[in-house]
């Protein structure tokens, strides 16, 4: 084993194990943010036009580094009750599983959520949404690397000092999530907006795989802020810009960018369920560049996504960042308060 091989093992395992409190890079997140939009904010739970959302999303990142970290999402949700006056209760489930790296660094995190969403006006939402779940991480020890372990330009497995720390196999918290949102559109339909805010592990957990008993690890809330908007320049062509802003511990990061989507269809009419094609261009403050594809047509949303990577890990991972693909499924309204309902933009 050569000595690069050895510090890139070293740093990895010192990443993993060691610093799982104070890492941003340990929470989710998605290039194609809008289609996992229960891991951004509770309160867009039930903020679509139609009766059920469900979605799946798949990301594979520093394959060029290292051993692929791979993430599989999964979510949906749906209004639940309505009242006369247009306000309604959603809920919704989000799931997923992060592997990373070569310790196998696992994360399987389960979420329910509850939105009330109350009508402001005729073309505005207010929302407020509550999340809690299950998180279960876990690593394989075996796999990972010590520096007290090496011996003549070898490792020696199991010798290390570290082990005596009391470093686990896994650690199992819970998660309590909230946000606030606020949408609207204008009189003509051909702009409107999101504005959200989000506060994740407000319980701030103990996550550490650090047993000692004097180890108060634990995950640092997380604030997040979201703006969306949709615009449409004439019947076929809209502009959908969005920013989020994300802060944790000493980390932050702001994605910003565009999405550009043209309708196919003759007549849009409904342009939920049309036929329309998008490219979206985005960038992650000092991280990544990033270009998403896709189509919708009859309620279905297919994107692909992949980051270039400009951070300092350039020259390693040699510009290769992550990829992704996902999709979603919005079924059209067939509730007996449908018609009441406003939901004025679906920008998340």
């Amino acid at each position: 084993m050569n000595r690069k091989n050895i510090i890139t093992r070293l740093s990895l395992a010192s990443a993993m194990v060691l610093s799982t409190c104070g890492l941003f890079a340990q929470d989710i997140h998605f290039t194609q943010f809008d289609m996992a939009p229960l891991v951004i904010n509770p309160a867009f739970t039930g903020m679509f036009n139609g009766k059920v959302r469900v979605g799946g999303i798949y990301r594979n990142q520093w394959s060029s580094v290292t051993v692929p970290y791979v993430t599989y999402g999964a979510h949906v949700d749906m209004p639940l009750y309505g009242n006369e006056r247009g306000g309604y209760l959603a809920g919704g489930l989000q799931v997923f599983n992060d592997k990373a790296g070569d310790g196998n660094l696992q994360n399987f995190t389960g979420l329910l959520s509850l939105a009330y969403h109350l009508p402001m006006g005729e073309r505005s939402d207010i929302a407020v949404g509550l999340q809690g779940g299950y998180a279960q991480k876990s690593i394989d020890l075996s796999k990972l690397y010590f520096g007290d372990e090496a011996s003549n330009g070898t490792f020696v497995r199991g010798t290390s000092s570290e082990y005596g720390l009391g470093i686990g196999n896994s650690v199992n918290y819970y998660i309590v999530n909230a946000g606030v949102s606020l949408a609207g559109v204008n009189s003509n339909h051909n702009f409107g907006y999101v504005i959200g805010l989000g506060a994740n592990n407000i319980n701030q957990p103990n996550d550490a795989l650090l047993k000692k008993q004097t180890s108060t690890v634990g995950l640092d809330m997380r604030f997040t802020g979201q703006v969306g908007l949709t615009i449409a320049t004439n019947e076929r062509f809209t502009l959908r810009p969005a920013l989020i802003y994300q802060t944790q511990a000493s980390a932050s990061e702001i994605i910003a960018g565009n999405e550009f989507l043209y309708y196919v269809s003759d007549n849009p009419g409904y342009q939920d369920f049309s036929t329309a094609v998008f490219l979206g261009a985005w960038y992650r403050t000092g991280d990544a560049a990033m270009i998403t594809a896709g189509m919708e047509f009859k309620g279905v949303r297919i994107g692909v996504g992949y980051d270039y990577n400009i951070s300092q890990l350039n020259s390693a991972s040699n510009g290769n960042g992550g990829f992704e693909i996902a999709i979603r499924y919005i079924a059209p309204y067939g509730n007996k308060f449908a018609d009441k309902r406003v939901i004025p933009c679906t920008r998340f």
